[in-house]
């Protein structure tokens, strides 16, 4: 079968402002994208959601009747399935992004957005609705054993959703570093996915559990993170960690690692 392409995706595009709807249209159809509809507000994304889904929703942060974060979890709770999401904001504020960036969207887009941003966004789109497994030299992808450790339940769904759809089944999840502990003290794992910021016991203090503790220093350790302060990724790095994703993420970087780090 044939890979999809832009020109295949439906979007919806949720736009409070009539200018900014038609002049973020105007750069879909740039990229070949011609199957968009647009409303004004969450109440009627949510109605043409349920009865015509698309492949992928944009939208602004803030609409009449609710915020991105709100418009998503309304999305979530009303959808089995997956759509995948889009914010293009002129907001920069970080308590304000950081529950879009947890509930796992495939990008967030500056207001105005360059072409680049929004070409890689449309591959991750790509990316998650048609998937391509992964295959490494090492290891029997769907042998591989995966514990993931975030306190975000929607960011936990959406990680292993990304690692489902290259071959990855056998997925163990856990709330933060105390869970993680106990699971690791039950199984060995092929490869460690953590966050970095979590109750009880955080990213960086599992990291240098499992190095210095156990003495494991070979299993690969994958950090996901909202973080950005250099001090406090530099304090990650010198802890052990194999490789530092910012999420969002885009499914292809997260597959160039993962050959990086499982077949080194």
């Amino acid at each position: 079968m044939a890979s999809l392409k832009a020109s295949d995706l439906s979007i919806l595009l949720v736009e409070p402002s009539a200018m900014q709807l038609k002049l973020i249209m105007r750069h879909l159809g740039e990229e070949g994208i011609q199957k968009i509809d647009g409303v004004a507000n969450a109440a009627d994304a949510l109605k043409h959601i349920s009865q015509y889904p698309p492949d992928l929703v944009i939208s602004a942060m803030y609409l009449p009747d609710m915020t991105a974060n709100e418009l998503i979890a309304e999305i979530q709770q009303q959808h089995s399935q997956v759509i995948p999401f889009m914010l293009i904001s002129s907001e920069t504020a970080a308590h304000a992004l950081e529950p879009v960036r947890q509930a796992g969207v495939m990008a967030i887009l500056p207001k105005p957005f360059n072409r680049d941003d929004l070409q890689r966004a449309i591959r991750a789109t790509l990316d998650v609705i048609d998937p391509e497994e992964i295959q490494l030299q090492n290891y029997d992808v769907s042998e591989l054993n995966i514990l993931l450790v975030d306190d975000s339940f929607t960011s936990r769904n959406h990680i292993s959703r990304v690692l489902n759809s290259m071959g990855i089944d056998h997925i163990d999840h856990a709330e933060n570093g105390r869970e993680a502990v106990e699971l690791l003290a039950a199984r060995k794992y092929d490869l460690i996915v953590t966050d970095l910021n979590m109750p009880e016991m955080d990213g960086e203090q599992l990291v240098h559990y499992i190095r210095d503790e156990i003495g494991d220093v070979m299993v690969p350790i994958l950090m996901a993170t909202t973080e950005n302060n250099q001090a406090t990724l530099g304090n990650v790095r010198q802890a052990g960690v194999s490789a530092i994703l910012d999420k969002p993420f885009e499914p292809q970087v997260i597959r160039d690692i993962l050959y990086r780090i499982l077949d080194e």
